[in-house]
């Protein structure tokens, strides 16, 4: 079975804001059919990346394409759509202005209403812009980057602000996207989210790919296990225990974390003969991320 087409791509990509190196050498592929998420602590390059990738931006060394391309041409850009985190939208008009607006600048744009029914922004089309809240303002705004149809969709942190409803709403529709063979890219700070939504995971630190691949990969490379049982054990002793980094009681169980969930299992019931209710699970994303993030450092 053939790999994916490959339709955004950074090759040996660096960039440079006066002293500072952004990116050292990154290369990072995007496929069809998949949410890449694109991680990193603030300042590790994120939304440098994503703006080379969109043409924002010219890399010192490297490349950036799209769709094998210049990513600054006309005929790529009209084949994505992009939510960042600025948006420099005319806040005069309606929402349903703005999304007639933004549907003329492309050559096969969704309709109306699959534009509105995919953004859920029924209830702001008549508003204005710049009258909107900033949740408001961010839904909108993923409407106006779905309104060309995109192959490609560049989205950078486009939950922040969103409540709950909102957020399912969004997520749903990035998944509908994938399932028609878009691609997604996806950076954000909710781990929850891209553990969620991300088929694969790439983990920039200090300007560099640090970590890649799906979010079971990611979460393997950490050797931190997760252990939940019912004990009269005092979680306080647990704690000093040579291989628990920390234990702490929740109710009537305790939760303890530890790089060597063996060794700590065989102690519990050693000490615990009615010990009860174990689960050991491996670390989360968020885990993961803190690991890899903090070794890279």
């Amino acid at each position: 079975m053939s790999e994916p087409e490959v339709v955004a791509r950074l090759e040996n990509a660096s960039k440079r804001y006066g002293n500072v190196l952004a990116l050292d050498r990154v290369d990072l592929a995007v496929r069809r059919g998949e949410v890449l998420a694109v991680l990193g602590p603030n300042g590790a390059g994120k939304t440098t990346a994503i703006s080379l990738l969109l043409g924002l931006l010219r890399a010192e060394t490297g490349s950036a394409t799209l769709f094998g391309a210049d990513p600054t041409g006309l005929a790529p850009r009209q084949r994505i759509g992009a939510m960042l985190q600025t948006a420099g939208v005319p806040e005069t008009l309606a929402v349903g202005e703005l999304v007639e607006l933004f549907r003329s600048y492309y050559p096969q744009p969704r309709t109306v209403a699959d534009i509105v029914g995919l953004a859920g922004v029924g209830d702001l089309l008549k508003r204005r812009y710049g009258k909107l809240s900033g949740g408001q303002q961010r839904r909108a705004q993923f409407a106006l980057a779905l309104a060309g149809n995109p192959e490609i969709l560049f989205l950078d942190e486009p939950t922040t602000g969103l409540d709950l409803e909102a957020r399912e709403t969004m997520w749903s529709t990035i998944r509908a996207l994938v399932g028609e063979g878009r691609a997604v890219v996806l950076t954000t700070h909710y781990l929850e989210e891209a553990e969620a939504l991300a088929d694969r995971v790439g983990v920039l630190a200090r300007g560099r790919i640090v970590a890649e691949g799906s979010v079971q990969q990611i979460r393997a490379r950490v050797a931190q296990r997760r252990i939940r049982c019912v004990s009269r054990l005092a979680a306080e002793a647990i704690a000093r225990w040579p291989e628990v980094r920390s234990a702490a009681r929740d109710g009537e169980r305790i939760e303890i974390v530890t790089d060597a969930a063996e060794t700590v299992v065989r102690q519990l019931l050693f000490e615990d003969a009615e010990l009860s209710e174990l689960e050991v699970r491996r670390a989360g994303l968020a885990e993961a991320f803190v690991e890899i993030t903090k070794e890279a450092a």
